[in-house]
């Protein structure tokens, strides 16, 4: 049976059954349709559904169909689109060269420029080895002891360090790339050519799907096949030229208006990781992501809802539907419609998010619902909804790694839906045949009982949350209490979001400031950030400065 003949007779169905949640049925048939939606977005013909690339376009055209085929409007910027547009990497221009003495190398296959590179640059000089590049006072070495001359030198620096593979180890904090590479400008290298000494340490990625900004120099990577050129006192010519990639990524979004003042919105995001890819837990070879549970089960129950409220009786709400893209790469979709939102934000009552809700584990049937600390509604609410075995976990927080945070921080009440993680995540192997149906209509129908019950109440009061174990990178022995915007480009980490009582708070930091100093540790992207946060323990006093509207500010705080 093809979808459009599953939904007219599910639609059938629901049409002569009442909409409270006590008396909808699902069956056979909403299973039928919540499979197709599953095996269709994870499918192999979807490659892992990347933010922009053709297996996002197949499906939000897909999405779009769906909305379109259940009677709802658009509500994006281009019909049901939102579109949006983000940095994916960078790669190389036709323009890079490089030479040592009288020795031209090829990129590519000699070297390969870094993503710590300066973008575009010409520079010449002479060769000087700076061992490591290490200054590490506390182990009692400094690799340029002794030498002279540095200014206007190009510093050719082995990219191996002591135990380089073990991050436990105490040479660990030296051996950050990005602060070898700034300590070497600050010396004054015009570039910096790395090479590998050690058959234990991988050498440099040539691509970084991570977001940094570039160094003020060169920096290329020479493989061991040209690494004897790299001799003392040789004079050397570089010129990269590195172009960045900006793709565009598509939110998709539809609506109910039911002619009322305000609005509730239900969300889940549609994209997953392709290929692969850094946040990929898989240590095979290139393979698909399918991600049916993550987050095809979500989607699917997005659009079913759509469908279910669609004909309904709830009416004393608008529903605004949002399939997310980019949730992935830092919640850029979401991050995106809560600055250019297509409604006033102002007038949502609340949001709703389905990320993984199709792997309940039917041995103990608990579903977790995270941030029902943003208003005092929710937890009166969820104490009354009794659905078959489902037993309820919640958790307080607002702030989670997807699209509610991005919700949350624009001051609206949130609920996170999620049936929990399972050793398929973020691996090939999450794929359609291992989806719990039973399970996703038993969240369905907590779901489609807690909208019944909130349709009769007044607007729900926001209220903030103790985010304190919610910091990025847990794994630091301190947090500043802030949220990163993931989706800012410049340099610096601007703060998206403030936690109460936590060190930034206390010393006056605000959503909007850019960080751009931390200690002695100058900000320039996500990974400088963490890298200087990373220094401090509990206790510990300094000094931060940031950027705000367009002025410096400095600040100091203790952790």
């Amino acid at each position: 049976m093809n979808l459009r003949k599953i939904i007219l007779a599910v639609s059938l169905f629901i049409a002569i059954t009442s909409v409270k949640a006590q008396t909808i049925q699902f069956g056979a048939k909403t299973t039928a349709v919540l499979q197709h939606h599953i095996q269709t977005l994870a499918s192999d013909k979807f490659e892992g559904r990347e933010t922009g690339t053709q297996g996002e376009k197949l499906s939000y055209e897909y999405i779009e169909g769906v909305f379109k085929d259940y009677g709802l409007a658009p509500k994006g910027t281009d019909g049901y689109l939102q579109s949006f547009q983000f940095n994916a990497g960078t790669e190389l221009g036709d323009n890079n060269h490089f030479s040592i003495g009288d020795n031209a190398l090829k990129c590519g296959e000699d070297y390969y420029p870094l993503p710590y590179s300066k973008l575009e640059s010409k520079v010449e000089g002479s060769l000087i080895t700076v061992g490591s590049g290490i200054v590490a006072p506390s182990l009692n070495r400094d690799d340029y002891s002794g030498l002279n001359n540095l200014k206007g030198k190009i510093f050719v620096m082995d990219y191996a360090t002591p135990e380089a593979d073990n991050p436990h180890s105490k040479w660990a904090e030296f051996a950050n790339l990005r602060k070898r590479i700034d300590d070497a400008i600050t010396k004054g290298a015009v570039a910096v050519i790395l090479y590998n000494s050690s058959k234990d340490v991988d050498n440099p990625r040539k691509e970084s799907e991570i977001k940094i900004t570039p160094a003020s120099v060169p920096v290329v990577f020479v493989n061991e096949n040209k690494s004897s050129l790299l001799i003392a006192g040789k004079f050397s010519k570089i010129q990269t030229d590195i172009k960045k990639i900006t793709r565009t990524g598509y939110n998709v979004i539809s609506y109910i208006n039911n002619n009322k003042e305000f609005t509730i919105v239900i969300g889940a995001h549609y994209d997953h990781l392709g290929y692969g890819g850094h946040e990929s837990l898989y240590r095979g070879g290139k393979a698909i992501h399918n991600g049916a549970d993550d987050n095809a089960s979500g989607t699917a129950a997005l659009l079913e809802l759509a469908r279910i409220i669609k004909n309904s009786s709830l009416k004393n709400y608008n529903f605004l539907f949002i399939a997310f893209s980019g949730e992935e790469k830092g919640l850029l979709g979401s991050n995106h419609f809560v600055k250019e939102p297509t409604i006033d934000l102002s007038k949502v009552n609340f949001m709703i998010n389905m990320d993984m809700v199709g792997r309940l584990k039917p041995e103990d049937q608990v579903l977790l619902i995270n941030g029902v600390g943003t208003s005092p509604s929710w937890n009166a609410l969820i104490k009354n909804i009794s659905i078959d075995s489902l037993k309820i976990k919640t958790t307080e927080s607002g702030v989670g790694p997807s699209d509610h945070t991005s919700f949350y921080l624009s001051n609206i009440p949130v609920l996170h839906f999620f049936s929990g993680t399972h050793s398929d995540y973020h691996k090939p192997s999450d794929d359609e045949p291992l989806i719990n149906y039973s399970g996703m209509i038993k969240i369905m129908k907590y779901i489609v009982a807690l909208i019944t019950e909130a349709d009769s109440l007044p607007r729900f009061a926001f209220t903030k949350t103790n985010d304190s174990n919610n910091e990025e990178a847990p794994r630091f022995k301190v947090t500043l209490g802030v949220v990163p915007d993931y989706a800012f480009e410049g340099s610096g980490m601007r703060i998206d979001g403030v936690t109460e009582e936590k060190p930034a708070a206390k010393a006056g930091l605000q959503k909007g400031d850019i960080v751009i100093q931390l200690g002695d540790e100058k900000v320039m992207d996500m990974m400088s950030y963490m890298k200087a946060l990373s220094k401090f323990k509990k206790g510990d006093t300094t000094k931060v400065k940031v950027l705000r509207d367009n002025s410096e500010v400095e600040r100091e705080i203790t952790f």
